[in-house]
C-alpha cells in the first residue's frame, strides 16, 4: 500500500500525484489534507510515517518545499524520508538507503518534474546489498 498527504501548500500537486497513481493502478490512501487552505504540515508528516513504519509501506508526502514534511517524517523511528527535487536522488535513496518515504516541494519543483520523481521513487527497489543494509542499520541506531 502507498500512503500520500500534503499540507495546503502541496494540495494541488498532490492531486497530480494522485493521478499518477491512478495511472498506473497503483492502490494508495489520501492521508490528507483535503483541500488548498493553509494548515501545518507537521501532523500530516508524522501521521503518515507513522502509518508507514507500522504497515512497512511507503509513502509521498508534499509540502512548499518538501523539507517541513521531511522532517516531520523523519522524526518517526524507522522512517527514511527522503526530499528530492530531481529524481536521481529518488532512484539512489530507494536503491542505496532503502527510503520508504518521499517528500516534494510544490514551489520547488513543477507537476511533470514531480511526476518523474515520484515514479523513480515507486520504480526503483531496493538494492538489499550488504552494504547498504548495514548503512541503514547505522542510521537506526
Amino acid at each position: 500500500m502507498l500512503y500520500l498527504a500534503s499540507d495546503g501548500a502541496g494540495f494541488a500537486l498532490k492531486q497530480h500525484i494522485a493521478a499518477l497513481l491512478r495511472d498506473r493502478g497503483i492502490p494508495f490512501t489520501d492521508m490528507g489534507a483535503d483541500c488548498g487552505d493553509a494548515c501545518d504540515y507537521a501532523p500530516f508528516g508524522r501521521r503518515l510515517a507513522e502509518t508507514v513504519v507500522s504497515e512497512g509501506a511507503r509513502g509521498i508526502l508534499v509540502c512548499g518545499t518538501g523539507v517541513g514534511m521531511s522532517m516531520a517524517a523523519n522524526r518517526v523511528r524507522g522512517a527514511r524520508c527522503v526530499c528530492c527535487s530531481e529524481p536521481a536522488t529518488a532512484r539512489l535513496a530507494r536503491e542505496h538507503n532503502d527510503a520508504n518515504i518521499l517528500a516534494v516541494g510544490a514551489r520547488i519543483v513543477g507537476t511533470e518534474l514531480a511526476k518523474d520523481i515520484a515514479a523513480a521513487f515507486l520504480d526503483t527497489p531496493f538494492s538489499g546489498e550488504e552494504r547498504h543494509v548495514r548503512r541503514i542499520k547505522g542510521i537506526e541506531g
